[in-house]
């Protein structure tokens, strides 16, 4: 848990870095929909360890002009978390300098099968035609429909996997793998992705 407590630190100066690089959106995957997989005593802290940031961390965001989002399917996620949550995006609502968005129960593939599950529903309902499905039809019915896809992924600890992340929305991102461990990463390794990032080649589609 000493690491888990960590990493929440980590974010909290990857979010500082990330305001003063200029950057306008930032995910966390924070938990995962594999995560439910863990032990119970740890899940247990990581929730209260979410609600305790979530709750001291909503003044500092509206001071930053940071703005909360999240994705993912928060119907397992505990209500008091959730209430922590959804105060600290009512809170930061009109902040505009860094849109932070977490993924709490998130799952790629989850992603995409909710989202298709949401456009037959509208499709039963009458609201969209075969004629009317497009990539950009089915991404709007992705939980990152409010953002435009990732440019970067930045994979710690040297992982060279996506972990079931934004599997859609990562099609034509640059990858930069560090070497860090998330709570060893810091505003030097930050910048030393968008060094990395801005020397590539970016072909879309190539």
């Amino acid at each position: 848990m000493e690491g888990h407590f960590q990493g929440a630190q980590t974010i909290t100066r990857i979010v500082k870095a990330a305001i003063d690089l200029n950057i306008r959106v930032l995910t966390i995957y924070a938990f995962s929909t594999e995560n439910w997989n863990r032990p119970p005593e740890e899940i247990a802290a990581l929730m209260e360890l979410y609600k305790v940031y979530l709750q001291k961390q909503k003044e500092p965001m509206v001071r930053d002009g940071v703005r909360l989002g999240s994705i993912g399917d928060l119907s397992r996620i505990p209500g008091d978390v959730l209430e922590a949550l959804d105060s600290a995006k009512k809170a930061t609502e009109s902040c505009k300098k860094l849109d932070l968005v977490l993924a709490l129960n998130y799952g790629g593939r989850d992603d995409i099968r909710r989202a298709a599950l949401n456009m037959l529903r509208d499709h039963r309902l009458g609201k969209i035609q075969e004629s009317d499905v497009s990539e950009e039809r089915f991404a709007a019915y992705l939980d990152t429909a409010a953002w435009q896809d990732p440019q970067l992924l930045i994979r710690t600890s040297g992982e060279m996997r996506l972990s079931n992340f934004l599997l859609w929305q990562l099609s034509y991102a640059e990858i930069y793998v560090s070497e860090k461990l998330w709570p060893d990463f810091d505003a030097e390794e930050l910048g030393c992705a968008l060094n990395a990032y801005k020397q590539r080649d970016r072909r879309l589609g190539g």
